[in-house]
């Protein structure tokens, strides 16, 4: 099995991500990671969903996300084409003799220490998963009290947008609340 991030553009309306996950779930499929958050655009939001499948049961996933009358476009995102990111925050215990040790550990992998307290250290760090597992890995020597981690995010390389080539190619309109196309699926 392989590992396949896809972004997908869908009405910024209620019940979609439900209907999305649900989805994954009537087909047996597990989400590695999902993240989702608003585009430049108030009416989309954007879904960037890790999966571990293999190719058949990717395009089969990606025709049944099609289906869905909310999805309005996907992309997959490969390492070569696209910029993937993740966020994360972790507590650590950190003695004030360690602080120097953290605080180099921490550079680098261009994280920045956010909070301190007399017990611990709370850090803040963005980058490609790779990095983010290294940084915990280095943390884990000082003892990890708390952490929080994004799911992954991407995006295409160069200038054209994956709303430029959906709305362009597909012919796709983002729906009207007065229109025809209303969610049906509520």
């Amino acid at each position: 099995m392989a590992t396949h991030t896809l972004s997908v553009l869908v009405e910024n309306s209620p019940g979609v991500l439900a209907r999305v996950a649900s989805l994954f779930s009537r087909r047996g499929y597990n989400i590695d990671s999902l993240a989702v958050g608003p585009t430049e655009n108030s009416e989309i939001s954007r879904m960037t969903i890790v999966l571990n499948l293999d190719g058949h049961a990717l395009d089969q996933v990606i025709a049944q996300l099609f289906k869905l009358i909310n999805v309005i476009g996907i992309s997959e995102m490969t390492d070569t084409d696209s910029i993937k990111r993740e966020a994360l925050l972790v507590k650590i215990k950190a003695k004030p003799s360690e602080r120097e040790k953290v605080a180099a550990v921490v550079a680098k992998y261009n994280g920045v220490i956010v909070d301190e307290s007399d017990a611990s250290l709370t850090i803040e760090a963005t980058g490609p998963s790779t990095d983010i597992e290294a940084l915990l890995k280095s943390l884990e020597q000082f003892g990890i009290k708390e952490l929080v981690q994004s799911g992954l995010i991407a995006l295409e390389r160069g200038g054209v947008t994956l709303a430029d080539r959906t709305l362009s190619t597909s012919g796709v309109a983002i729906s009207d609340p007065n229109s025809a196309t209303a969610d049906y699926q509520n």
